[in-house]
């Protein structure tokens, strides 16, 4: 059993956990993921390691609301346990030789991408941190991205804080004005990276992109997490989460991760139902 040693909500539907873990915070590495389940019972799902700390032995992980186990954890109040926290897993992100670098995160793949841009930045790298959100209401670790880089760019799709417009237009803005980048990485939805990668791509930038498909095991024996690079099949769980992004079928992984849009949304709605009873 893991006990949750504070909680924090960062927007609506965004939680920060952090856990009593400390095998796991021993050699917890940015780019890096766990897998829990919440009971016995329950489903395991990988969630990217926010932060670590070697010396509390904590590890901290930050969640969307979205389906059925996201839901349950949600419940799980400050000094409660979960039944399972597995790793660090998965090939930490190569930060050696990078000496300017665009982290570009979109929603809650910002909890991803901070990690990452402080990694570099505690290693003398010139991080310039773009990050985009929806609504202002939906922002998370501006403070944090801000203390980590050179350079932060905040958007939104509303306007309502930062610049209006998309983290692509913040991206070429940038490019164009003359900055020049060892490495882009970019984290957050498939469709967002997938238009940083083709924007690039033209201008011949090195790009690498985190991917979180569907995962159950954790070890490439169940082959969920496949995803084209490069025309071969690689494992998100063992070969990345980090890939180059431009070798990355994008199309296809949006596609496979669309098949599971319904069942999320049926067991996010049971487990609704679930707590709604316990209410009562």
């Amino acid at each position: 059993m893991y006990r949750i040693v504070k909680r924090k909500s960062l927007n609506p539907t965004v939680t920060l956990l952090e856990i009593e873990a400390p095998l796991v915070a021993k050699k917890a590495r940015p780019g890096q993921f766990i897998i829990l389940r919440v009971d016995e019972k329950g489903e395991r799902i990988p969630l990217t390691i926010a932060d670590s700390n070697k010396e509390t032995g904590t590890v901290s992980i930050i969640f969307q609301v979205v389906g059925g186990t996201t839901e349950k954890l949600n419940h799980v109040e400050e000094g409660g346990y979960i039944a399972d926290f597995v790793g660090p897993l998965g090939r930490a992100t190569e930060i050696e030789g990078l000496k300017k670098v665009a982290v570009v995160g979109g929603g809650v793949g910002s909890a991803i991408a901070y990690p990452v841009a402080k990694a570099l930045h505690e290693a003398g790298a010139e991080v310039h941190a773009i990050v985009g959100f929806r609504t202002k209401d939906l922002v998370i670790l501006e403070d944090e991205f801000r203390e980590n880089s050179s350079r932060f760019v905040l958007m939104s799709d509303d306007g309502s804080t930062g610049e209006k417009g998309l983290v692509t237009d913040a991206l070429k803005k940038l490019i164009d004005s003359g900055e020049q980048y060892d490495e882009v990485i970019t984290i957050g939805p498939l469709v967002m990276m997938k238009f940083v990668s083709l924007l690039t791509k033209q201008y011949g930038i090195k790009t690498v992109a985190s991917m979180n498909p569907v995962m159950i095991d954790g070890t490439g024996m169940c082959g969920g997490c496949r995803l084209s690079v490069g025309g071969k099949t690689k494992f998100a769980c063992v070969d990345g989460p980090e890939f180059d992004a431009h070798e990355i079928d994008f199309d296809e992984a949006i596609e496979r991760s669309s098949m599971y849009h319904a069942f999320e949304r049926h067991r996010h709605e049971d487990a609704c139902n679930l707590f709604r009873g316990e209410d009562k």
